[in-house]
């Protein structure tokens, strides 16, 4: 018995310690072999200190105060840290030398022993990015959404034993901003990384809980993972929610699970080409299935000894393959539409098939840097960079004169096309520090005439531009930053267009040599500038351009579009690509083939891009986009009706599509196809094929009653049959008469109408927004207003939509500029014989906290006209829909919109709520119940499903649905952005 004891204890041992067994780091191939030349770049030089900690802290602060932005070169070494290091925004660490630096945590570091119960990762970092400088002592501002350009790169990183709360990495920063080049020997720490940001290429994670952790990235972006390793970790390779993970080239070896979705919530992942080897439990384990949001794409994973490929832990199912070895040729999970004519459906395709032995090697398609030795470097050859003098003929000369260029940081005024040879390659490290940038109202730039490029690539080209910016100024009618027309083994990486959000300066009172045009204001713009949409294109790819494009960030305003690829048949790969805040247009493809898009992201601002098209697809085919995001930030109101265009494509897919906003104004639809006169409703899926085959036009017993609105939301009736809808920013709240059934304008009172109710005595409560009148003194104050604490939950309250009243006037519809009245606030609780209570329809609450706050006690309710109808007090009456109706005793149903589901609560007699549950997978602004128990939601265009949850009935509508209401049992009412309807139910 003694012997099977030990047997047993041996066997748990060897088992525990089998990832640490297989874990053996192993140091990285320096991609920087000799020391750059760069007379505005700090050089690392601690002597022989025993710990750089403070030396390092110290160098990276000063670079940050006197340029802003830059690098900080660190040459190959071993050197000890024993404090966490803060890196500021656009400061880069790049190590060089024949071996990489390696960064070491030393032995037991005093405050890495025990997880931090404060820290958001309950960790301690030897690495953190930060918005901002920290100083000892002070506060820490981690990166985030405004946090660009900074990275680390061709380092090392170890953490030595005695420090079980150690991670390497914290890096939740924004565009240009990378981790590369580095291998993390994480040991016996936690993790390699919490929380991801951009991009991140090249970089090996050994041993640890985890390689990475993370929350969703900056600001609720995707996240681009390129030829990453992961060996030995305990736990799981990748913990994640909402990062929106875009993974090519990921090897996985000898761990419990790859990626580990966390419990109730979802994520969007994309996989291809990669490896996963000895997964012991579970390789992928998703959550929230059934959900649109949860989103599953895999294409060419190869795998060993994975006998549980995906885990639905919903349902408790899996998905496994029956052979030791094989390929996952391709894998969806989610909502998926077949093709422009398809009913959008859940499902799973699996198609595996069993191999021999794994593949070797996954090949890498990014083209190699020239050896450092080939480098000439710019200034040397004659080049200032100094901003001023015009550098045009010394960097033509030295493309004519030499293969590899190495541009150390400047900006470098150009005032005639930079034409590149078939065999060019540029290398800068930092694309703000290092710029080309055009003179204001250039002469061979200006006036009325075809593109010219800054920069042209030659067509079939092996060029590579990587580390530096391109400004074509303001006003430059004619400027395209580049042409690119170089062929498949070419690449743009790390290019940032210059012009509008992101530009830096070199200091807080230093300008721009290139700055000579006067702004016309400061701070965010309120107003748009005659100059916008006056130039072409930043990025032209044509005449069979092709190759990589990779971690690309185009945002100036000034262009028509960001990026235009056009007629080419030639492979193209983008890899990481943000185009924001174009007037008209951020990016199109038009007569393009054989190109695949990963982590496109696109963003519409409000002054500049209220009225732009995201993303326009003509005559395109054989073309795949993979995790496109497409986002309206918080400050745009209105609405728009397409974020992409197709016309005429053929086998296009679109693969984990995410289009939000976190207002009401996200765009209405998709996806448009102009030529079939169809649309997309699902803003959330897996999976759209365009075919290209001619699709049937349905048609659906639907009749518009009345159209011509900006957003009509806000869907009530009473009970005679009259039915009540507004428009807020146009303060218009409308009546659709029962009598006559013809259409009213009730009221235009100066007072931005949110949602509508009735109460038992058909009194018409409308819901508000109140900006509190300038000068207006109450009680020696001014007037204002304070969110109600439910306001933390959502980001929707954090951007502009603060210091308002949401309060509650009531009207007799027969008189209502005689009745007009605020409503008295009462304590919850005090209300005798409640008749109903009425809640958000929909709730944004970003910060999942959506099933908490639904059952709030609300502490004050607005009482109604017939004094037993009741509006609960809570923030999220200032975003919603529509209001639903809480009868006691009676099931409400609401939306989470954000988890993109219905709910189901119970309503007791005071119209408090309780016993939450998941009701149905599905939902947007509104759902409600009908006379037989059945509930009708408004998700794209309108399901009904019965009292247990399934779905019975699809109804395809003209326009996106934002409130429903039923009158006479029978009778569905809907309002769609730009219309009112109705159609007969069952």
């Amino acid at each position: 018995m003694a012997y099977h004891v030990k047997a047993f204890l041996l066997l748990v041992l060897l088992t525990g310690s089998c990832s640490n067994a297989f874990s053996q780091f192993t140091p990285g191939r320096s991609l920087y072999t000799q020391k750059p030349d760069d007379p505005e770049a700090v050089y690392f030089a601690p002597g022989k200190a025993a710990d750089v900690s403070d030396q390092l802290q110290a160098a990276i602060n000063q670079l940050k105060k006197d340029r802003n932005f830059g690098i900080l070169f660190i040459p190959e070494g071993t050197y000890f840290i024993s404090k966490t290091i803060y890196i500021p925004a656009a400061i880069r660490l790049i190590g060089y030398g024949k071996s990489r630096p390696v960064i070491v945590l030393k032995k037991s570091s005093p405050g890495f022993a025990a997880a931090s119960q404060q820290d958001k990762g309950k960790a301690s970092y030897m690495f953190w990015f930060t918005s901002s400088i920290v100083e000892p002592g002070g506060n820490v501002s981690d990166a985030g959404a405004g946090t660009f350009y900074s990275a680390l790169s061709n380092i090392d990183l170890k953490i030595e034993d005695g420090n079980p709360a150690a991670v390497a990495l914290r890096t939740h920063f924004a565009q240009h901003s990378y981790v590369a080049h580095c291998n993390i020997d994480i040991g016996k720490g936690k993790a390699g990384l919490f929380d991801v940001g951009n991009f991140m290429e090249d970089v090996k994670f050994f041993g640890g809980d985890y390689g990475i952790y993370t929350t969703k990235a900056s600001p609720g972006w995707q996240f681009m993972m390129m030829d990453t390793y992961f060996e030995g970790q305990r736990k799981t390779a990748v913990k994640t929610q909402q990062a929106g993970f875009t993974i090519v080239r990921m090897q996985v070896k000898n761990v419990p699970a790859a990626i580990q979705v966390d419990s109730n919530y979802w994520e969007k992942l994309f996989l291809e080409n990669c490896k996963f080897e000895n997964i012991r439990d579970t390789a992928i384990r998703i959550s929230n299935e059934g959900n649109a949001n949860m989103q599953l794409n895999i294409r060419n994973l190869y795998c060993k000894q994975v006998p549980v490929l995906v885990h639905y832990p919903k349902a408790d199912t899996v998905t496994k393959a029956a052979f030791t070895t094989y390929e996952v040729q391709r894998l969806v999970y989610g909502l998926q539409i077949d093709d422009l004519d398809k009913e959008p459906v859940y499902k799973t395709i699996s198609e595996i098939q069993a191999l021999k032995t794994l593949p070797a090697t996954l090949t890498n398609d990014i083209p190699a840097l020239p050896p450092m030795a080939n480098w000439v470097n710019l200034k040397t050859l004659g080049a200032a960079g100094d901003g001023v003098t015009d550098d045009t003929k010394a960097i033509q000369k030295a493309i004519d004169e030499h293969p590899v260029i190495y541009v150390p940081q400047g900006s470098y005024r150009i005032s005639e096309t930079i034409r590149l040879k078939p065999n060019t390659v540029l290398i800068g490290l930092h694309p703000m520090a290092t710029n080309f940038a055009l003179a204001e109202n250039a002469a061979a730039f200006g006036s009325f005439g075809a593109p010219k490029a800054m920069v042209e690539a030659p067509e079939g080209g092996a060029n590579i531009i990587t580390g530096i910016g391109l400004y074509t100024a303001e006003s430059n009618y004619r400027a395209v930053a580049c042409k690119w027309m170089a062929g498949e083994r070419s690449m743009v990486d790390d290019v940032k267009f210059i012009g509008g959000h992101g530009t830096m300066r070199p200091g807080p009172q230093v300008r721009w040599k290139w700055e000579e045009r006067e702004q016309p204001q400061t701070g965010r713009r309120t107003v748009g500038d005659p100059l916008w949409d006056t130039q072409y294109w930043s990025l032209w790819v044509t005449n069979n351009g092709g190759g990589i494009f990779k971690n690309i960030w185009s945002a100036s305003t000034f262009a028509a579009s960001g990026c235009y690829v056009n007629n080419t048949a030639t492979r193209g790969r983008i890899y990481a690509m943000s185009v924001e805040h174009h007037v008209r247009n951020e990016v199109r493809f038009k007569n393009v083939s054989n190109w695949k898009v990963y982590a496109l992201q696109l963003e519409e601002e409000s002054v500049e891009s209220s009225e732009c098209q995201p993303l326009e697809i003509e005559t395109c085919r054989d073309m795949t986009f993979a995790n496109l995001y497409m986002f309206r930030v918080i400050r745009v109101k209105v609405p728009y009706p397409y974020s992409v265009r197709t016309w005429d494509c053929a086998n296009l897919e679109l693969l984990n599509v995410h289009n939000y906003s976190q207002i009401k104004y996200t765009t209405d639809n998709p996806l448009y196809d102009i030529n079939s006169d169809i649309t997309i409703r699902p803003t959330e899926f897996a999976r759209l094929l365009i075919s290209g085959n001619k699709p049937a036009k349905a048609a659906a017993p639907i009749q518009l009653l009345a159209k011509g609105f900006e957003f009509a939301i806000g869907l009530c009736a009473d009970s005679k049959g009259n039915v009540y809808f507004a428009e807020q920013r146009m303060k218009r709240v409308y009546k659709w008469s029962a009598a006559t059934q013809s259409l009213q304008l009730l009221a235009d009172f100066p007072w931005e109408p949110l949602s509508l109710a009735c109460d038992s005595k058909d009194n018409l409560l409308v819901v508000f927004r109140y900006n509190p009148q300038p000068g207006y003194i109450i009680n020696g104050q001014p007037e204002r207003y304070q969110n109600p604490p439910d306001a933390s939950g959502t980001s929707f309250s954090g951007w502009g939509n603060s210091g308002f009243g949401t309060l509650v006037y009531a009207v007799d519809p027969e008189q209502p500029e005689n009745t007009i009245r605020l409503l008295d606030k009462k304590q919850m609780g005090t209300v005798k014989n409640v008749y109903k209570a009425l809640y958000p329809s929909n709730r944004w609450r970003d910060y999942h906290d959506f099933n908490t706050v639904s059952l709030n006690r609300n502490e004050e309710c607005w009482v109604a006209p017939d004094g037993k109808t009741i509006i609960p007090v809570c923030y999220d009456l200032a975003r919603s829909c529509a209001l639903v109706s809480a009868f006691p005793g009676k099931p409400l149903y609401a939306v989470d919109e954000y988890d993109k589901r219905t709910v189901k609560m119970q309503v007791d007699a005071q119209g408090y709520l309780s016993d939450l549950s998941y009701f149905a997978e599905k939902g947007e602004f509104n759902s409600i119940p009908d006379q037989q128990g059945n509930v009708w939601i408004a998700d794209g265009d309108i399901y009904s499903f019965d009292a247990a949850g399934n779905q019975r009935e699809w109804i395809r509508v003209p326009d996106r649905p934002s409130s429903l209401v039923i009158t006479n049992g029978n009778t569905l009412y809907f309002t769609g952005r730009t219309g009112l309807y109705r159609t007969t139910i069952k």
